[in-house]
């Protein structure tokens, strides 16, 4: 472990300590490399991708028997927090796997559904969660997504935007609406295997950071799925949504946490290099309070994290402690490397330097599974009871 993240890993029992160090010493090792060539692909290769399986990363919360890691909450959380120092774009894809699609199989998948797709998601099949619509980000209630009841099944009929994982998923989690008249207590969740005639995977978003994952917008054109793929039962779509998204935040708050201290530890070694007015750039006062204000910072942010996923794993209420551990690590993220940037001077702003790529990747944050201004809202609402 690194002097940047000292004071935090120490709150960790020997084993978390022990897994965190295990994450981070793959992503150096098998990730790290090919870091910069993928962001400037656009695009995950697929031997990063089945390493991620043999290492176990993509289903940890998975029970043993079904070919998981039979982790927790938690552990996942550490996993993408630990290959967030490296890149984000490989850990967002470990994120939805986990923290979403695997996550709501496990709540809410019948035991026909478990032994069918768990072991896959395990094994060699990667996952995506279809959510969001043209005109349902924020308000991801409003969705246009059909399903007809036919014969046997359902018949899907609609656009998705912004899905994360979408380019490599062999299985979608896809969410549309089975009652309109029902509004939101009508929306169903299915799982959709990819080669499903009437699905298609459409372009692919040229984004400013976590480039190398791929975010694309599918298409529903009379797309049959079986009765058996309805996950949990028709109009309970709303509840898993809701619920999986409370619980992905606190994901996402720990990718943001990964982010700050890769780009933390980058500028930490230049300063302590780079002279200028002959002495070190670490040696001036206003570089020191600038240090020690980001460290208290990313401090604050991952303890917050990591409180919010020890009360989901003890199954305490944590919605608030989610939207702040979200909302604070996603902010807090942006501010710090836009720091680590300036502190590196003209180099912080080539690419040649892995600060420019957390500094892009950093801002996603505020706007993936809900916006800074909608956790603010869910925490008022906690706080007031609104």
């Amino acid at each position: 472990m690194t002097h940047d993240c000292a004071p935090a890993l120490s709150v960790l029992g020997e084993d978390e300590a022990l897994f965190f160090d295990a994450v981070l010493e793959f992503a150096g090792a098998e990730i790290a490399p090919h870091v910069r060539a993928m962001d400037e692909a656009g695009q995950l290769r697929s031997d990063v991708i089945r390493k991620l399986f043999d290492f176990g990363l993509m289903g940890i919360e998975i029970p043993e028997d079904l070919g998981g890691q039979g982790g927790t909450f938690f552990d996942a959380v550490l996993a993408i927090q630990a290959l967030s120092r490296v890149d984000a774009s490989v850990s967002v894809v470990v994120d939805v796997q986990n923290t979403l699609v695997a996550n709501a199989l496990l709540r809410w998948a019948n035991d026909d559904q478990r032994r069918r797709f768990l072991p896959r998601l395990s094994r060699d099949t990667v996952s995506s969660y279809a959510l969001s619509e043209a005109g349902s980000g924020s308000d991801a209630f409003a969705m246009q997504a059909r399903a007809i009841p036919a014969d046997g099944g359902w018949v899907l009929n609609g656009r998705k935007l912004w899905i994360t994982n979408a380019s490599e998923a062999g299985l979608f989690l896809v969410f549309a609406n089975a009652d309109p008249a029902a509004g939101y207590r009508g929306i169903t969740a299915f799982v959709v295997e990819r080669a499903s005639l009437g699905l298609t995977v459409g372009k692919k978003e040229d984004k400013l950071g976590i480039r190398a994952s791929s975010t694309c917008e599918l298409v529903f054109e009379d797309c049959f799925v079986p009765s058996e793929n309805v996950l949990h039962e028709p109009g309970k779509g709303y509840t898993i949504a809701i619920e999986t998204l409370n619980e992905g935040r606190i994901a996402i708050g720990a990718q943001m946490v990964g982010i700050a201290e890769g780009a933390f530890g980058h500028a930490l070694g230049y300063i302590q290099e780079r002279k200028q007015f002959g002495r070190r750039i670490a040696d001036f006062q206003g570089v020191q309070f600038q240090v020690a204000e980001m460290a208290t910072e990313l401090e604050a942010a991952r303890l917050l994290v990591w409180n919010a996923a020890r009360l989901k794993d003890r199954g305490e209420p944590f919605l608030p402690s989610a939207a702040m551990a979200k909302y604070h690590a996603s902010e807090m993220a942006v501010r710090i490397t836009a720091k680590c940037v300036d502190l590196l001077g003209g180099v912080g702003f080539t690419n040649d330097y892995p600060v420019a790529k957390f500094y892009r990747d950093a801002k996603i944050g505020t706007i993936y599974e809900g916006t800074s201004n909608m956790q603010l809202q869910t925490i008022a609402k906690a706080l007031m009871r609104l």
